[in-house]
Protein backbone atom coordinates (compact mmCIF):
# COMPACT_ATOMS: atom_id res chain seq x y z
CA UNK A 1 0.00 0.00 0.00
CA UNK A 2 1.50 3.38 -1.15
CA UNK A 3 1.35 5.79 1.59
CA UNK A 4 0.26 9.27 0.72
CA UNK A 5 1.28 12.51 2.38
CA UNK A 6 -2.20 13.76 3.49
CA UNK A 7 -5.73 12.20 3.45
CA UNK A 8 -6.49 14.57 0.32
CA UNK A 9 -4.07 12.37 -1.73
CA UNK A 10 -5.74 9.54 -0.27
CA UNK A 11 -9.11 10.59 -1.68
CA UNK A 12 -8.07 11.07 -4.56
CA UNK A 13 -5.95 7.92 -4.69
CA UNK A 14 -9.10 5.83 -3.36
CA UNK A 15 -11.50 7.66 -6.84
CA UNK A 16 -8.69 7.00 -8.85
CA UNK A 17 -8.87 2.96 -7.96
CA UNK A 18 -12.34 3.13 -8.01
CA UNK A 19 -12.63 4.15 -11.44
CA UNK A 20 -10.05 1.62 -12.30
CA UNK A 21 -12.03 -1.10 -10.31
CA UNK A 22 -15.11 -0.28 -12.19
CA UNK A 23 -13.45 0.02 -15.76
CA UNK A 24 -11.71 -3.49 -15.41
CA UNK A 25 -15.43 -5.19 -13.79
CA UNK A 26 -16.93 -3.73 -16.79
CA UNK A 27 -14.87 -6.00 -18.89
CA UNK A 28 -17.04 -8.93 -17.68
CA UNK A 29 -20.14 -7.38 -16.37
CA UNK A 30 -22.39 -5.54 -18.90
CA UNK A 31 -24.42 -2.75 -17.27
CA UNK A 32 -25.65 -3.13 -13.32
CA UNK A 33 -23.84 0.30 -12.35
CA UNK A 34 -25.54 1.06 -9.46
CA UNK A 35 -25.07 -2.65 -8.03
CA UNK A 36 -21.52 -2.41 -8.62
CA UNK A 37 -21.19 0.94 -7.04
CA UNK A 38 -23.04 0.02 -4.03
CA UNK A 39 -20.93 -3.57 -3.89
CA UNK A 40 -17.80 -1.74 -3.88
CA UNK A 41 -18.81 0.61 -1.44
CA UNK A 42 -20.13 -1.94 1.03
CA UNK A 43 -16.81 -3.10 0.75
CA UNK A 44 -15.32 -0.15 1.45
CA UNK A 45 -17.15 0.45 4.54
CA UNK A 46 -16.23 -2.84 5.44
CA UNK A 47 -19.96 -3.89 5.39
CA UNK A 48 -21.54 -7.15 3.83
CA UNK A 49 -24.25 -6.99 0.99
CA UNK A 50 -27.27 -9.31 0.19
CA UNK A 51 -27.96 -9.32 -3.71
CA UNK A 52 -31.44 -10.10 -4.63
CA UNK A 53 -32.63 -11.20 -8.17
CA UNK A 54 -33.99 -14.33 -10.01
CA UNK A 55 -31.65 -16.86 -11.15
CA UNK A 56 -29.18 -15.87 -14.49
CA UNK A 57 -28.67 -12.05 -13.61
CA UNK A 58 -25.00 -12.66 -13.18
CA UNK A 59 -24.56 -12.21 -9.42
CA UNK A 60 -22.12 -15.21 -8.99
CA UNK A 61 -20.04 -13.83 -11.81
CA UNK A 62 -20.32 -10.22 -10.29
CA UNK A 63 -19.13 -11.03 -6.99
CA UNK A 64 -16.44 -13.36 -8.26
CA UNK A 65 -15.12 -10.98 -10.15
CA UNK A 66 -14.76 -8.47 -7.61
CA UNK A 67 -12.82 -10.54 -5.99
CA UNK A 68 -10.45 -10.92 -9.05
CA UNK A 69 -10.03 -7.27 -9.62
CA UNK A 70 -9.16 -6.66 -5.99
CA UNK A 71 -6.49 -9.59 -5.43
CA UNK A 72 -8.54 -10.83 -2.29
CA UNK A 73 -9.14 -15.04 -1.71
CA UNK A 74 -12.52 -15.94 -2.71
CA UNK A 75 -14.38 -19.17 -1.55
CA UNK A 76 -17.85 -19.87 -2.86
CA UNK A 77 -20.21 -22.01 -0.36
CA UNK A 78 -23.53 -23.27 -1.98
CA UNK A 79 -25.99 -23.03 0.44
CA UNK A 80 -28.34 -25.72 0.26
CA UNK A 81 -31.30 -27.59 2.76
CA UNK A 82 -28.56 -30.38 3.90
CA UNK A 83 -25.97 -28.08 4.13
CA UNK A 84 -24.72 -28.08 8.11
CA UNK A 85 -22.91 -25.43 10.03
CA UNK A 86 -20.02 -27.10 10.24
CA UNK A 87 -19.63 -27.36 6.26
CA UNK A 88 -19.31 -23.58 6.50
CA UNK A 89 -17.47 -23.06 9.87
CA UNK A 90 -14.97 -26.06 9.78
CA UNK A 91 -14.59 -28.93 11.57
CA UNK A 92 -12.56 -31.14 14.60
CA UNK A 93 -11.28 -34.28 13.03
CA UNK A 94 -8.68 -37.24 14.87
CA UNK A 95 -5.52 -37.13 13.37
CA UNK A 96 -3.64 -40.55 13.22
CA UNK A 97 -1.64 -39.13 16.74
CA UNK A 98 -5.34 -39.36 18.11
CA UNK A 99 -5.29 -35.73 18.80
CA UNK A 100 -7.99 -33.11 17.76
CA UNK A 101 -7.13 -30.81 14.78
CA UNK A 102 -9.37 -28.01 13.57
CA UNK A 103 -9.84 -27.90 9.60
CA UNK A 104 -10.87 -24.57 8.50
CA UNK A 105 -13.92 -24.85 6.33
CA UNK A 106 -14.69 -22.12 3.49
CA UNK A 107 -15.51 -18.94 6.01
CA UNK A 108 -11.73 -18.29 5.91
CA UNK A 109 -11.54 -15.99 2.91
CA UNK A 110 -11.52 -12.64 2.24
CA UNK A 111 -14.62 -12.82 0.66
CA UNK A 112 -17.08 -15.13 1.03
CA UNK A 113 -19.84 -15.77 -1.95
CA UNK A 114 -23.31 -17.26 0.05
CA UNK A 115 -24.68 -18.51 -2.84
CA UNK A 116 -28.65 -18.84 -2.52
CA UNK A 117 -28.49 -18.27 1.26
CA UNK A 118 -32.20 -18.65 1.57
CA UNK A 119 -31.79 -22.17 0.26
CA UNK A 120 -31.00 -23.59 3.29
CA UNK A 121 -32.34 -23.81 7.03
CA UNK A 122 -32.45 -21.22 9.79
CA UNK A 123 -30.26 -23.31 11.92
CA UNK A 124 -27.23 -23.26 9.21
CA UNK A 125 -27.78 -19.61 8.26
CA UNK A 126 -26.96 -18.73 11.47
CA UNK A 127 -23.65 -20.25 11.11
CA UNK A 128 -22.44 -16.98 9.64
CA UNK A 129 -23.77 -14.74 12.25
CA UNK A 130 -20.60 -14.90 13.82
CA UNK A 131 -18.55 -14.56 11.29
CA UNK A 132 -20.56 -11.24 9.61
CA UNK A 133 -20.55 -9.35 12.92
CA UNK A 134 -17.13 -10.39 15.06
CA UNK A 135 -15.00 -11.49 11.96
CA UNK A 136 -14.33 -15.03 13.89
CA UNK A 137 -15.36 -18.43 14.59
CA UNK A 138 -15.53 -19.97 17.87
CA UNK A 139 -15.37 -24.18 17.88
CA UNK A 140 -15.01 -26.26 20.36
CA UNK A 141 -14.67 -23.60 22.69
CA UNK A 142 -11.68 -22.08 20.60
CA UNK A 143 -11.68 -18.66 18.70
CA UNK A 144 -10.34 -18.72 15.04
CA UNK A 145 -9.69 -15.18 13.49
CA UNK A 146 -11.04 -14.62 9.92
CA UNK A 147 -8.50 -12.41 7.39
CA UNK A 148 -9.06 -8.74 6.77
CA UNK A 149 -10.62 -7.94 5.10
CA UNK A 150 -13.59 -10.03 5.27
CA UNK A 151 -16.78 -9.61 3.61
CA UNK A 152 -19.82 -12.03 2.46
CA UNK A 153 -21.28 -11.39 -0.43
CA UNK A 154 -24.75 -13.14 -0.49
CA UNK A 155 -27.08 -13.83 -3.04
CA UNK A 156 -30.63 -14.80 -2.54
CA UNK A 157 -33.43 -15.51 -4.95
CA UNK A 158 -36.59 -13.90 -4.18
CA UNK A 159 -38.73 -15.43 -1.04
CA UNK A 160 -41.55 -16.21 -3.51
CA UNK A 161 -39.70 -18.67 -5.33
CA UNK A 162 -40.38 -22.98 -4.41
CA UNK A 163 -37.52 -24.38 -1.67
CA UNK A 164 -36.40 -20.85 0.00
CA UNK A 165 -36.38 -20.43 3.57
CA UNK A 166 -36.55 -16.05 4.74
CA UNK A 167 -33.70 -15.04 6.33
CA UNK A 168 -34.48 -14.10 10.01
CA UNK A 169 -33.99 -10.18 10.53
CA UNK A 170 -31.35 -10.44 12.74
CA UNK A 171 -29.12 -12.28 10.25
CA UNK A 172 -30.57 -9.40 7.63
CA UNK A 173 -29.77 -6.89 9.62
CA UNK A 174 -25.79 -7.59 9.68
CA UNK A 175 -26.17 -6.69 5.91
CA UNK A 176 -24.82 -3.49 5.11
CA UNK A 177 -26.95 -3.12 1.79
CA UNK A 178 -29.99 -4.92 0.10
CA UNK A 179 -28.68 -4.78 -3.57
CA UNK A 180 -31.35 -5.66 -6.22
CA UNK A 181 -30.31 -6.68 -9.48
CA UNK A 182 -32.99 -6.76 -12.32
CA UNK A 183 -33.22 -7.56 -15.85
CA UNK A 184 -30.54 -6.54 -18.33
CA UNK A 185 -31.73 -3.68 -21.47
CA UNK A 186 -32.30 -5.50 -24.97
CA UNK A 187 -29.05 -3.45 -25.93
CA UNK A 188 -27.31 -4.53 -22.90
CA UNK A 189 -28.75 -8.40 -23.58
CA UNK A 190 -26.94 -8.33 -27.10
CA UNK A 191 -23.79 -7.38 -26.03
CA UNK A 192 -24.17 -9.86 -23.33
CA UNK A 193 -25.09 -13.08 -25.29
CA UNK A 194 -22.13 -12.01 -27.96
CA UNK A 195 -19.61 -11.67 -25.31
CA UNK A 196 -20.74 -14.74 -23.29
CA UNK A 197 -21.07 -17.41 -26.89
CA UNK A 198 -17.53 -16.05 -28.30
CA UNK A 199 -13.66 -17.57 -27.86
CA UNK A 200 -12.71 -14.55 -26.25
CA UNK A 201 -10.65 -14.24 -22.96
CA UNK A 202 -10.36 -11.42 -20.35
CA UNK A 203 -7.49 -11.13 -18.53
CA UNK A 204 -8.53 -8.70 -15.51
CA UNK A 205 -5.95 -6.56 -13.95
CA UNK A 206 -5.15 -6.74 -10.21
CA UNK A 207 -6.26 -2.92 -9.05
CA UNK A 208 -6.16 -3.22 -5.03
CA UNK A 209 -5.10 -5.74 -2.78
CA UNK A 210 -6.14 -6.05 1.12
CA UNK A 211 -3.74 -3.68 2.67
CA UNK A 212 -5.03 -1.23 0.24
CA UNK A 213 -8.41 -1.95 1.31
CA UNK A 214 -8.05 -1.70 4.97
CA UNK A 215 -6.28 1.66 4.20
CA UNK A 216 -9.14 2.84 2.23
CA UNK A 217 -11.76 1.65 5.01
CA UNK A 218 -9.61 3.45 7.72
CA UNK A 219 -10.07 6.83 5.22
CA UNK A 220 -13.77 6.39 4.66
CA UNK A 221 -14.27 6.41 8.48
CA UNK A 222 -11.92 9.63 9.04
CA UNK A 223 -13.90 11.43 6.29
CA UNK A 224 -15.70 14.45 8.97
CA UNK A 225 -19.76 14.48 8.98
CA UNK A 226 -21.27 18.18 9.62
CA UNK A 227 -24.31 17.87 12.27
CA UNK A 228 -26.81 18.34 9.97
CA UNK A 229 -26.03 15.66 7.60
CA UNK A 230 -25.72 12.99 10.75
CA UNK A 231 -28.97 14.25 12.24
CA UNK A 232 -31.16 13.85 8.55
CA UNK A 233 -29.35 10.22 8.45
CA UNK A 234 -30.96 9.50 12.18
CA UNK A 235 -33.93 11.39 11.55
CA UNK A 236 -34.56 9.23 8.57
CA UNK A 237 -34.19 6.00 10.60
CA UNK A 238 -36.48 6.86 13.28
CA UNK A 239 -39.30 7.90 10.79
CA UNK A 240 -39.29 4.04 9.78
CA UNK A 241 -40.09 3.61 13.21
CA UNK A 242 -43.94 3.31 13.98
CA UNK A 243 -43.41 3.80 17.79
CA UNK A 244 -40.80 6.82 17.48
CA UNK A 245 -42.52 10.38 17.43
CA UNK A 246 -40.78 11.16 14.75
CA UNK A 247 -42.89 8.32 12.66
CA UNK A 248 -45.22 9.84 10.42
CA UNK A 249 -49.05 8.40 9.34
CA UNK A 250 -47.55 6.53 6.71
CA UNK A 251 -45.34 4.49 9.31
CA UNK A 252 -47.81 3.67 11.63
CA UNK A 253 -50.19 2.85 9.45
CA UNK A 254 -48.41 0.60 7.46
CA UNK A 255 -44.80 -0.46 8.96
CA UNK A 256 -44.85 -3.47 11.77
CA UNK A 257 -40.92 -3.54 12.94
CA UNK A 258 -38.57 0.36 11.68
CA UNK A 259 -34.91 -0.02 11.23
CA UNK A 260 -32.37 -0.08 14.14
CA UNK A 261 -29.47 2.02 15.34
CA UNK A 262 -26.94 -0.36 12.71
CA UNK A 263 -29.18 1.53 10.15
CA UNK A 264 -28.27 4.99 10.95
CA UNK A 265 -24.37 3.85 11.44
CA UNK A 266 -24.53 2.55 7.68
CA UNK A 267 -25.97 5.59 6.06
CA UNK A 268 -23.50 7.55 7.55
CA UNK A 269 -20.74 5.40 6.83
CA UNK A 270 -22.64 4.79 3.10
CA UNK A 271 -22.15 8.49 2.28
CA UNK A 272 -18.98 9.32 3.96
CA UNK A 273 -17.47 6.78 0.78
CA UNK A 274 -20.46 8.11 -1.70
CA UNK A 275 -18.83 11.35 -1.21
CA UNK A 276 -15.50 10.43 -1.59
CA UNK A 277 -16.00 8.74 -4.05
CA UNK A 278 -17.81 11.74 -6.15
CA UNK A 279 -15.09 13.84 -5.47
CA UNK A 280 -15.99 15.84 -2.18
CA UNK A 281 -14.37 15.66 1.03
CA UNK A 282 -17.54 15.62 3.51
CA UNK A 283 -20.31 14.08 2.68
CA UNK A 284 -23.99 16.18 2.70
CA UNK A 285 -27.85 15.58 2.10
CA UNK A 286 -27.82 14.09 -1.18
CA UNK A 287 -25.15 11.43 -0.21
CA UNK A 288 -27.46 10.50 2.37
CA UNK A 289 -30.36 10.11 0.01
CA UNK A 290 -28.49 7.45 -2.34
CA UNK A 291 -27.81 5.25 0.65
CA UNK A 292 -31.03 5.04 1.65
CA UNK A 293 -32.72 2.78 -0.23
CA UNK A 294 -29.97 -0.35 -0.39
CA UNK A 295 -29.88 0.31 3.55
CA UNK A 296 -33.25 0.16 4.74
CA UNK A 297 -34.78 -2.14 2.19
CA UNK A 298 -34.28 -4.88 4.09
CA UNK A 299 -34.54 -3.42 7.47
CA UNK A 300 -38.40 -2.47 7.35
CA UNK A 301 -41.19 -4.66 8.12
CA UNK A 302 -44.45 -4.37 6.45
CA UNK A 303 -47.73 -5.07 8.22
CA UNK A 304 -50.60 -7.30 7.24
CA UNK A 305 -52.36 -4.08 5.61
CA UNK A 306 -49.29 -3.18 3.70
CA UNK A 307 -49.03 -6.44 2.30
CA UNK A 308 -53.02 -6.18 1.59
CA UNK A 309 -52.57 -3.10 -0.62
CA UNK A 310 -49.78 -4.29 -2.78
CA UNK A 311 -46.89 -1.41 -0.91
CA UNK A 312 -43.70 -2.42 -1.12
CA UNK A 313 -40.46 -1.36 1.51
CA UNK A 314 -39.44 0.68 -2.16
CA UNK A 315 -42.54 2.94 -1.92
CA UNK A 316 -42.62 3.15 1.29
CA UNK A 317 -38.78 4.31 1.95
CA UNK A 318 -39.27 7.04 -0.92
CA UNK A 319 -42.60 8.04 0.85
CA UNK A 320 -40.87 8.71 3.52
CA UNK A 321 -38.32 11.09 2.06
Amino acid sequence: MQAYANDIDAAKALKENYDAIRKAIGQVIVGQDDVVSKLLISILCNGHSLLVGVPGLAKTLLVKTVADVMDLSFKRIQFTPDLMPSDITGAEILDEQRQFRFIKGPIFANIILADEINRTPPKTQAALLEAMQERNVTTGGVLYKLPAPFFVLATQNPIEQEGTYPLPEAQLDRFMFQITLDYPSFAEEVTIVRNTTSANNVNLPKVLDGNAILAFQDLVRRVPVPDNVLEYAVGIVHKTRPGSGNAPAITTQYVSYGAGPRASQYLVLGAKCHALLNGKYSPDIEDVQAMVLPVLRHRIIRNYKAEAEGLTQESLIKQLL
